[in-house]
């Protein structure tokens, strides 16, 4: 037995609001849209990954989604470009990525990040 695909699921009435922020934003696209749900999808190769924290690291609060990125520095301009406000960082950790943490439409707190290097 294989885990094939882990998939977070967010409770909301309006899930139209998903597209700004993880289409527009993040560049994910829409695999599937039945109206009551839709499915964002990256052109990666993700693997199949569920974390367990009791913080976030650097005294953060444990993030709902960490989502990793190829240019974070793009990513965060989109971010002060929309005006949402950004919650922690950027930072560079001692573990070896850079992130920061934004509030999603839906208030789900999220760890966008790099491992140093990559972008």
């Amino acid at each position: 037995m294989a885990v094939q695909r882990i998939v977070t699921n967010i409770a909301t009435e309006d899930i139209q609001r998903a597209r700004s922020f993880y289409g527009d934003i993040l560049g994910l696209d829409v695999a599937m849209d039945h109206g009551w749900i839709q499915t964002y999808v990256g052109g990666g190769q993700a693997l199949a990954q569920i974390s367990f924290a009791s913080e976030g690291g650097s005294g953060t609060d444990v993030p709902d989604l960490s989502i990793e990125v190829d240019n974070l520095d793009e990513v965060y301009e989109k971010i002060c470009a929309a005006g949402i406000p950004v919650v922690y960082g950027p930072a560079d950790e001692p573990w070896g990525v850079r992130r920061f943490y934004v509030k999603d439409p839906f208030g789900r707190l999220v760890n966008i990040l790099t491992h140093m290097g990559a972008g």
